[in-house]
């Protein structure tokens, strides 16, 4: 038996570029990060200058994910209702809507029918 899993070489580079994408952006910070907090999460923000411009870096302390918003992106934030949000936050650590991959699978198991592996639209219904 062996400790080493099927993509394993490629999650180790994955990992490696997230880093290294992460401290470039942490070296082009302008100013001091500032930490909001409250019972259920900690989140670090920073401005930080690209060669794009300027961007949001959002830093989840205690899971270690991060994102990076352009000003366009921070303003669709304000054209959200509650209702999305809370979707978000009701699936941690997943997309609303998932990337899809050059095979047009994307990670909810659904190709661009709409159905699932069981044969079920996204709205459970079977399909025709």
């Amino acid at each position: 038996m062996s400790p080493h899993w099927e993509g394993e070489r490629e999650d180790r580079d994955r990992a490696r570029a997230a880093a290294a994408e992460l401290a470039a952006l942490r070296a082009g910070r302008v100013g001091e990060p500032l930490t909001l907090g409250n019972e259920f999460s900690e989140v670090r923000v920073s401005l930080v200058q690209t060669r794009n411009g300027v961007r949001l870096l959002v830093e989840a302390t205690k899971s270690g994910q991060w994102v990076t918003l352009d000003p366009l992106e921070l303003e669709a934030l304000t054209w959200q209702g509650r209702a999305t949000f809370s979707a978000m936050v009701g699936h941690p650590f997943s997309s609303l809507f998932p990337d899809h991959d050059d095979t047009g699978q994307d990670d909810t198991d659904q190709d661009d029918t709409d159905q699932d592996d069981t044969g079920q639209d996204d709205t459970g219904q079977a399909a025709p």
